[in-house]
C-alpha cells in the first residue's frame, strides 16, 4: 500500500496538538463539556491518524503500553475513584474533593480519577480494536 508523504508529515504535526487537546478537554470535563470519553476519543483519533498515515507497526511501537494493560488501568483507575469514598463510609461514587485547588488543574478529587479511568479505557479498546483490524487486513 502507497503511503502519502502530506498525509504522514501532517499527521506528524498534528498528533501531538490533539494528544494536547484531549488531555484539555479531560482536564475541563469534570467542570464543563468534555470529560474522559471526549478527550479518550480525540487522543485514540490522533494515534489512529499516526497509524493510518505512517503505519501500524510504527504505531505499536510509538505506544508505551499495550491497548489492553491501558484499559485494565482505566477500569481500576474508575474502580478505585468509586471505592474511596466507601473508605470514608460515603455512598459509592461521592464526589471526595481536595481543600485547594491546583494552579492549572483547578478541583481535583475522584470525579477526575473517574474520567481519567474512563479516558484510558477509551484509549485502549479503540486502540485496540483498530490495531487487530489494521493487522488482520495486512496479514
Amino acid at each position: 500500500m502507497k503511503r502519502s508523504i502530506l498525509l504522514a508529515t501532517a499527521a506528524r504535526y498534528l498528533m501531538p496538538l490533539m494528544l494536547i487537546f484531549s488531555v484539555f478537554l479531560l482536564l475541563r470535563g469534570h467542570n464543563e463539556i468534555g470529560g474522559g470519553f471526549v478527550g479518550g476519543l480525540v487522543a485514540a483519533s490522533a494515534l489512529m491518524l499516526y497509524g493510518i498515515a505512517i503505519s501500524p507497526a510504527a504505531l505499536r511501537t510509538l505506544l508505551p503500553v499495550e491497548p489492553r494493560l491501558l484499559v485494565g488501568l482505566g477500569l481500576l483507575a474508575a474502580l478505585t475513584s468509586g471505592l474511596l469514598p466507601v473508605l470514608t463510609g460515603r455512598p459509592f461514587l461521592t464526589g471526595l474533593w481536595l481543600k485547594t485547588p491546583l494552579p492549572v488543574i483547578g478541583k481535583v478529587g475522584t470525579p477526575l480519577l473517574f474520567d481519567t479511568g474512563v479516558y484510558f479505557v477509551v484509549v485502549g479498546v479503540v486502540m485496540w480494536i483498530l490495531l487487530s483490524l489494521a493487522e488482520e487486513e495486512a496479514k
